[in-house]
């Protein structure tokens, strides 16, 4: 038998232990991926913003198709509300042309199963000063929203692939105008759906205005007066009870939102708040701010889990 050298007896032991140590590591990462499994991707779509002036229609087209095209496709969009622009203060002519063109660039060429959220932009008539609407339209207010979206009111829940979704309603009028908060009427819905829903179940919160948001801050002048003065129609009034809501339901992971344009994430109290920009930018201006024109990619996991990634896409238009 050929003795053997301390030196190879070493490098032996090395290789020994570096093999272990590989295979403990192989061991892990197979668990984990067990334990851990993606159920669901989600294209978050907010602030299209479609018109038929400019390049509107181009870009939409453009977001649309690099969404479909992904090698890893989305098995769900997410709109987060301002669809179009605009019917909050315009006349039915006008809502009407944009309902028609929502149709045949939307509808048309989106092959994915979509939910949507209602937008304030989304709203018909509700400036009766400048739409001319007297209240007593058969499509006023919401209503134009929820047939223009197939939905039979504008808040909603359903489930998807172990998680449950909530979509929220965030708009309602102030004069000729609209604050961000939440009836009392959806308020008692939320809680209720929330009480009803497996503790188990992770939730998925989506609304158009942020109940919580970094972006409000920078947007505008906010802090001229010499105090950060948040708007209203900015950043949900009623944050402080949804907040609280929220903290009786740990199983609430993440809330999506749009409405300022801009990309933040926030995460307070085991919740993470993710504003996901806007496909039209700056309404097909640009960039708004630091946040290029884009949507939002979602990865839900079995455990509860998730990914967030904000994704300016290819194609976006050269402003006019």
């Amino acid at each position: 038998m050929d003795k053997i050298t301390r030196r190879e007896v070493l490098k032996r032991m090395a290789l020994l232990g570096a093999g272990t140590a590989l295979g403990t590591l192989g061991l892990t990462s197979s668990s984990e991926a067990v334990r851990r499994r993606r159920v669901l991707r989600i294209a978050h779509l907010t602030d299209i913003h479609l018109q038929p002036e400019g390049t509107a229609v181009e870009g939409t087209l453009a977001c649309l198709r690099e969404v479909h095209e992904m090698k890893d496709r989305p098995n769900l969009i997410l709109t987060g509300g301002d669809s179009v622009m605009d019917v909050f203060a315009q006349r039915r002519e006008r809502a009407n042309t944009l309902s028609k063109l929502w149709r045949e660039v939307f509808v048309t060429n989106c092959k994915i199963p979509v939910f949507h959220c209602v937008g304030n932009h989304d709203v018909w008539g509700w400036n009766k000063e400048r739409s001319g609407c007297t209240g007593n339209e058969p499509n006023y207010g919401k209503k134009w929203a929820m047939e223009l979206f197939e939905i039979e009111r504008p808040y909603y829940s359903f489930d998807r692939a172990g998680w449950h979704f909530v979509v929220l309603d965030s708009t309602f009028s102030v004069g000729n105008s609209y604050t961000a908060r939440l009836d009392d009427a959806q308020f008692e819905w939320l809680q209720a759906d929330l009480q009803r829903t497996d503790p188990k179940t992770p939730v998925l919160v989506l609304s158009h205005i942020p109940i919580l948001s970094v972006c409000a801050y920078i947007d505008g002048n906010n802090e001229k007066t010499g105090n950060w003065v948040i708007p209203g129609d900015w950043v949900h009034i009623d944050a402080r009870r949804i907040i609280q809501l929220f903290h009786k339901h740990p199983n609430v992971k993440l809330c999506l939102s749009g409405h300022m344009h801009q990309y933040d994430r926030a995460e307070y109290d085991g919740v993470t708040y993710v504003c996901n920009g806007a496909v039209s930018g700056s309404w097909w201006g640009g960039n708004y701010y630091q946040t290029p024109p884009g949507y939002g990619i979602i990865d839900l996991f079995n455990d509860g889990s998730f990914t967030c990634e904000y994704r300016p896409y290819k194609g976006y238009p050269k402003p006019q």
